[in-house]
């Protein structure tokens, strides 16, 4: 989390012409319709359910737009709402649970069959795309990673302080981590850039660099 995975896959499919998709838009995008529909986040069997319940579309939108789509959820429009604190909270209690990762992986496989895609996310290059033909884990110390998403925040309009959110940070980190599935950890095969010295446009170049040829 707050690595930069989602600003450099958007600059990247921005340069290569290609579809940038944000996988977790999608789980937060299941959180937002548990949130809906009242389910008690430790309730593993009505959070197991939600796949099957609601239908997630996302809609592809201009390479540099935010996440790259726009999320529906039943037709509706929850891409705004995907952002909330609320939604923020919640997302790693439900992406934890491998009804909702096996449903949201088979999604995920269906778009990058399209072709010419970027995909960011916590475990593609290790569960959903072992086979992609480059791999990037994008990593930033813990101070680094808090002070990037105060920011964010920030400029959001939200008002947190720093130590709030190394916790918040730390929190999800150790939920996603220490997972029994689809756990987040880089893949063998990947190109490791840690982000805390470069410039966002530095990142892209090195990825753009180690990238197979665009097509």
């Amino acid at each position: 989390m707050a690595s930069g995975k989602s600003a450099v896959g958007g600059r990247v499919a921005g340069r290569l012409g290609y579809r940038f998709i944000d996988t977790g838009m999608m789980y937060r995008a299941i959180t937002c319709a548990a949130i809906a529909h009242d389910v008690d986040f430790e309730d593993h069997a009505a959070v197991a359910r939600l796949p099957g319940a609601v239908t997630i579309t996302m809609e592809p939108g201009p390479p540099d737009a935010p996440h790259g789509a726009t999320v529906l959820v039943d037709g509706e429009d929850v891409t705004r709402r995907l952002r909330s604190p609320e939604v923020g909270e919640a997302v790693s209690f439900v992406s934890r649970v491998p009804e909702v990762r096996v449903a949201m992986v088979e999604l995920q496989r269906a778009m990058a069959a399209e072709g010419g895609i970027v995909m960011v996310g916590r475990d593609i290059g290790t569960v959903v795309l072992p086979d992609a033909p480059l791999k990037v884990y994008l990593d930033a110390s813990a101070e680094e990673r808090a002070r990037r998403r105060h920011e964010e925040l920030r400029l959001a309009g939200r008002v947190e302080t720093l130590d709030d959110v190394r916790n918040e940070l730390a929190l999800r980190d150790e939920i996603d981590s220490g997972r029994a599935m689809s756990p987040l950890r880089p893949a063998v095969d990947a190109l490791v850039i840690d982000t805390d010295e470069l410039t966002l446009d530095e990142v892209v170049e090195r990825i753009l660099e180690a990238g197979p040829c665009r097509s």
